[in-house]
């Protein structure tokens, strides 16, 4: 049955009887609320919404979509989506959000739902730390499908390198247990290769020995130190693997909301996570002082449970699309030009993200899986708010601002694209051979295609 003919009243008797959980149907405040999310442009338009609450809702429901043929996508928080799911079923994970925390073992499970602030929440009174990254409220499954780049990523590397097991579905309506010894080949996919070979219900990781660390922001004006990238980038060569450091500009408006300083101003965030004593990461940081006096500063020794105000992003939903490039270095001519490029007078407003990358991002994992790592020494990202309408000039705009970078990009980091992926774009974020594999092993799970992605990897083009 395709796209363009299955209706919701089809599904809907197609789950009623093998799914327990909650289905809604289109007309609801329910089926509307799971198909938007964190990210309120272009929604799913499923036929109908499977409101899972365990893992064998989440079988059934891809079991019973299966028997159809009809696709399947899966959602949890919403802030990584790409293109929409048109008809079919979508399963909405937001109700699995148990966190189980070992202390003893330094392991938490963590189900499909669970954002990481839950994770934090629960490992924090042991002194550990989840490898989360800069939002608390990013669904922890989905971002470390796609490798995972947070806080503690120079010190401790990939989320993904932390995963000791993985529970999923695959497209075929069969659950799995996906470790290093069952399922190898599917383990190695899902850690870093995406979503695409299941739908993972819930995984097993490794937590950190971390209970404080030394974080915050510098915030600077970039029309008084308009070289506050360049110097950054001059700095990050000097400091520990210990220290996270990002730097982030965008235009604020003149409303009384904010603090007085940032008001109507071009501002670049310099933002620190140090695992480290506050001491020393006053030390590694002073630095920077020396690039302009901050419009504010919020550095502190903090508990990791209050990390999410290192980088203080938005909570309130938003329509929004990103394009992404990991960079072998930062030419200090493109650096400004990105600087000015994305400024006041830029058509869209530009939220701009620079990462420090190396350390242990570097260093295989001791069981390897699908990240692509070596040879990126940053990352560069330009997110724009948007409307609907609005898609094709903020990818202009992005496509414009990153150009410059072009002769020292590697690769895409998908976890900061958010929007459509292109099948180049999605292959450029593997290495050849891996994408090969990967594509490989998606069309043995899902020969069908049922099964839709933010980023689906998809075979090369047969050259000739």
């Amino acid at each position: 049955m395709s796209e363009t003919t299955i209706d919701s009243a089809a599904v809907a008797r197609a789950l009623e009887g093998r799914v327990a959980a909650p289905v809604h149907l289109p007309g609801t405040d329910a089926y509307t609320a799971a198909c938007t999310g964190y990210q309120l442009l272009a929604p799913h338009r499923p036929a109908a919404v499977v409101a899972a609450r365990d893992a064998e809702d989440v079988r059934a429901a891809v079991a019973a979509a299966a028997s159809l043929g009809v696709p399947v996508a899966v959602q949890a928080t919403g802030h990584g989506r790409g293109a929409p799911l048109e008809g079919g079923v979508l399963i909405s994970t937001a109700a699995m959000d148990e966190v189980r925390v070992d202390p003893e073992a330094g392991t938490a499970w963590v189900a499909a739902g669970a954002p990481w602030r839950r994770v934090i929440a629960e490992a924090a009174p042991h002194g550990l730390a989840p490898l989360s990254g800069s939002m608390p409220g990013v669904g922890a499954v989905a971002y470390t499908l796609g490798g995972g780049v947070g806080l503690l990523s120079r010190r401790h590397g990939f989320a993904a390198d932390h995963v000791r097991r993985l529970e999923v579905v695959t497209p075929d309506g069969v659950a799995r247990t996906a470790t290093a010894r069952s399922e190898p080949e599917l383990f190695w996919a899902l850690r870093g290769g995406g979503g695409g070979f299941g739908v993972v219900t819930g995984m097993e990781i490794g937590l950190v020995p971390v209970e404080r660390i030394y974080g915050g922001a510098l915030y600077f004006d970039t029309a008084h130190v308009p070289g506050v990238v360049d110097a950054w980038r001059r700095w990050t060569a000097t400091v520990p693997e210990e220290l996270t450091s990002a730097v982030t500009m965008l235009p604020f408006p003149d409303i009384p909301a904010l603090p007085e300083p940032l008001r109507g101003r071009h501002v670049a965030q310099v933002q620190i996570a140090f695992a480290g004593p506050a001491e020393e990461g006053a030390r590694l940081v002073a630095p920077l002082r020396g690039m302009g006096e901050p419009l504010l500063e919020t550095l502190r020794d903090l508990p990791y449970a209050e990390s999410g105000a290192v980088f203080d992003e938005p909570e309130q939903p938003h329509g929004y699309r990103s394009r992404a490039l990991l960079l072998k270095g930062v030419d200090p001519g493109a650096a400004a030009a990105l600087t000015e490029g994305a400024g006041r007078k830029a058509p869209l407003m530009c939220v701009v993200g620079l990462r420090h990358l190396g350390g242990a991002l570097d260093r295989a994992p001791r069981v390897p899986n699908a990240v692509r790592r070596g040879g990126a020494a940053y990352a560069v990202s330009v997110l724009s708010p948007v409307e609907p309408g609005q898609e094709d000039a903020a990818r202009d705009l992005h496509a414009g601002l990153l150009a410059p970078f072009a002769p020292q990009a590697v690769g895409t980091p998908l976890n900061f694209s958010f929007g459509p992926s292109d099948a180049a774009t999605v292959r450029s974020a593997f290495t050849p051979e891996d994408h090969r594999r990967l594509a490989a092993l998606r069309a043995r799970l899902d020969p069908h295609g049922l099964l839709r992605t933010n980023h689906p990897v998809a075979p090369a083009p047969e050259a000739g």
